[in-house]
C-alpha cells in the first residue's frame, strides 16, 4: 500500500510489552513497576482508588516502588490534565499506574505522557479496549470530543483482574462486548479499502486473524460470560470473553483500523438520548448500519439481531435510548461522522452522508417491522 505522497507504507504492529489478565492479576502491579523504577502514581477518580489504591500500595511496596495515590475529578479535560501536572510539581514518578473505567485510562495515558513516564493500565471494568492502546481520548467542559492524542508507544503492561471485573456492573461488559463485536468488520473493511492503521501503516495479516479471534470467542462465551458476571463469579467463559474485548480487541482496530461502525459514533452524539449511552452500545448500533451498507449481509444482519437480543444489545436507536428521534437527525448524524472521522473512507467504496443516513433509516424500518410482529 501507498500513503497519499505516493510512498510505500509499511506494514506496522504495535502492543503493549506485557498483558496479565486472572483472578487476583492485582497482585503482580508492583513487580510490573518496579520494571520502570522506583516512584510511581496511581491515577483515577476517588471510587477505583478506594477499591484498588490500598492493594496496588502494598504490592509496589512490596517491590520496593513508592506509590503515591492521585485522585482526579472525573472529566478527561485539558483543564484537568494540567492540574494533575501541577500538582505532581518536581517529584517526577518513573511510571503512572491508570485505573478505571475509560476516563480514568485516558487521564492517566495522558498525565503519563505530560510526565514523559511509561504507564501501566489496570481496568475495572472490560467495557471498552483502551488499556491496551496507545491513544486517549480530551473533552471540553460539556463532554464534547476535543481530540484524540497518541502516546509515544503502548503501555508497558496491561493488568486485568477479572475477580474485579467481575464484580463490576454487567452493562459494563454489554458495552465491550459491542466495542469488540464490530473488529472483524471494521479490519476487514480498512484492508479492503487499503487504508492506514493507528499507526500510520498497513495492517497486518496478523490483526485479520485476530479480528476473527476476536469474533469467534465473542459468539462462543458473550452470553454464559454475561450470566456469570451477573452472578458475580468469574470463570473460564469470562476469562476468554474478556480476553476479546481487552487485548484482542485493542491489538485489532490499533493494527488494524476501523471503519463505520466507529465512525458513526462522532455522529450520534447529535442525538438526544444516543449521545448518552456507553460507547460500546453506540458502537454495536453502528455495526448495524455498516453491515446494512454491505452486500449480501441480509442474512448476517438476522442472525446479529438474534444475538443482540439476547445479551441486550441495541438494535435500534431507541434501544439506544433515542425515545423521538427530530425528522433530519439521521441525515444530521451521517453528516457529521463523515465529517468529523476519517474512518468514513475505510470502506470498500467511497460513501457519502446520504448512503450512510439511508442504511439507518433501513436499520430502523427493519426494527419496527421487527416490533409489529406477533
Amino acid at each position: 500500500m501507498q500513503d497519499n505522497t505516493g510512498a510505500a507504507r509499511p506494514r506496522i504492529f504495535g502492543a503493549p510489552l506485557r498483558y496479565i489478565q486472572g483472578p487476583g492479576a492485582l497482585a503482580q502491579v508492583g513487580a510490573l513497576a518496579r520494571l520502570s523504577g522506583r516512584r510511581a502514581l496511581l491515577v483515577s477518580d476517588p471510587f477505583v482508588l478506594d477499591l484498588v489504591g490500598a492493594r496496588v500500595v502494598a504490592s509496589c511496596a512490596a517491590a520496593g516502588v513508592a506509590c503515591t495515590l492521585l485522585p482526579f475529578a472525573g472529566e478527561t479535560t485539558p483543564a484537568e490534565l494540567r492540574r494533575l501536572v501541577a500538582s505532581v510539581g518536581e517529584q517526577q514518578p518513573a511510571l503512572v499506574i491508570a485505573a478505571g473505567g475509560g476516563k480514568g485510562i485516558d487521564i492517566g495515558k495522558a498525565l503519563a505522557k505530560a510526565l514523559g513516564a511509561a504507564v501501566i493500565t489496570l481496568p475495572t471494568a472490560a467495557s471498552n479496549d483502551a488499556p491496551t492502546s496507545k491513544i486517549f481520548v480530551l473533552y471540553d467542559e460539556d463532554h464534547r470530543l476535543l481530540s484524540v492524542e497518541h502516546m509515544d508507544h503502548n503501555p508497558a503492561a496491561v493488568v486485568v483482574d477479572t475477580a474485579l471485573i467481575a464484580q463490576a456492573p454487567a452493562r459494563l461488559l454489554l458495552a465491550g462486548i459491542g466495542d469488540a463485536l464490530s473488529k472483524k468488520f471494521e479490519v476487514a473493511n480498512c484492508a479492503a479499502a487499503g487504508g492506514a492503521n493507528v499507526f500510520g501503516g498497513t495492517g497486518t495479516h496478523t490483526a485479520l486473524a485476530l479480528a476473527e479471534l476476536s469474533y469467534t470467542l465473542l459468539r462462543t462465551h458473550a452470553l454464559p460470560a454475561m450470566q456469570a458476571v451477573q452472578r458475580g463469579e468469574p470463570d473460564a467463559h469470562v476469562e476468554s470473553l474478556v480476553e476479546a474485548t481487552v487485548l484482542l480487541s485493542g491489538l485489532c482496530f490499533e493494527n488494524g483500523g476501523l471503519s463505520i461502525a466507529h465512525a458513526l459514533t462522532r455522529g450520534l452524539s447529535a442525538l438526544p438520548g444516543a449521545a448518552q449511552a456507553l460507547h460500546g452500545l453506540q458502537v454495536a448500533y453502528g455495526l448495524l448500519v455498516q453491515l446494512t451498507l454491505e452486500d449480501g449481509r441480509a442474512e448476517l444482519l438476522q442472525d446479529l439481531r438474534q444475538f443482540y437480543a439476547q445479551l441486550g444489545l441495541p438494535r435500534n436507536l431507541r434501544e439506544l435510548g433515542v425515545t423521538v428521534p427530530p425528522t433530519d437527525a439521521l441525515l444530521q448524524a451521517a453528516a457529521t461522522a463523515t465529517a468529523a472521522a476519517p474512518h468514513t473512507r475505510n470502506f470498500p467504496r467511497p460513501l457519502s452522508a446520504d448512503d450512510i443516513a439511508r442504511a439507518m433509516r433501513q436499520v430502523e424500518q427493519v426494527a419496527v417491522s421487527s416490533f409489529s410482529q406477533p
